[in-house]
């Protein structure tokens, strides 16, 4: 009677720790507060593989990386974004955010994707049940991929129409993103 008991104890103990480690490694974006400069804004952020942080790190600060990157207009509402930034101004505001970072220029065939979008909330959305998801006029998603896996990904609200402070929320999210070396 007492080996029953063992092994159903055992197996109870099994089968809520494997649900436990389970939820948590599969865990979708979550909201964070990892990095000061993310209490701004609302955030989430999502890191997929520690093990190739730190090399997709080394490339971003050698100056190996491509950017990727797209605006999305609300569909809704009349769009506003395209009258303060594009993806070309968007672009040169993240190479500006990023030169603090970059070290010496080593060549490498390998490169650090930084693919990102800037989204202008819909206000008008008949999706948008709350009052509080049209307060934020938009934000911006970015996936840092290395060697087709993602490494790190993360959002951050932007609250001004005119996109004023989109470069203080890709300075966020660069340094959220490198500051993933020091989360081992």
């Amino acid at each position: 009677m007492n080996k029953f008991y063992y092994l159903l104890l055992t197996a109870f103990v099994l089968f809520f720790g494997y649900g436990i480690i389970t939820k948590k490694s599969n865990d979708s974006i979550k909201k964070e507060r990892r990095v000061p400069c993310q209490e701004r804004t609302t955030t989430f952020e999502k890191i997929s593989n520690k093990n190739l942080a730190t090399e997709a790190i080394k490339l971003f600060e050698s100056g190996n990386f491509t950017i990727k990157s797209r605006i999305e207009q609300s569909i809704y509402m009349q769009s506003k974004i395209l009258n303060y930034i594009d993806s070309k101004k968007a672009d040169e505001i993240l190479l500006e955010k990023i030169k603090p970072y970059q070290k010496e220029q080593i060549s490498n065939n390998k490169k650090l994707l930084i693919d990102y979008y800037i989204l202008e909330n819909d206000k008008e959305d008949k999706g948008k049940k709350s009052p509080k998801s049209k307060i934020f006029a938009g934000y911006l998603v970015f996936e840092f991929i290395l060697d087709d896996k993602l490494i790190y990904k993360i959002q951050s609200d932007y609250m001004k129409i005119d996109t004023s402070d989109i470069p203080e929320r890709m300075a966020c999210v660069i340094k959220s993103f490198i500051t993933l070396k020091e989360t081992k």
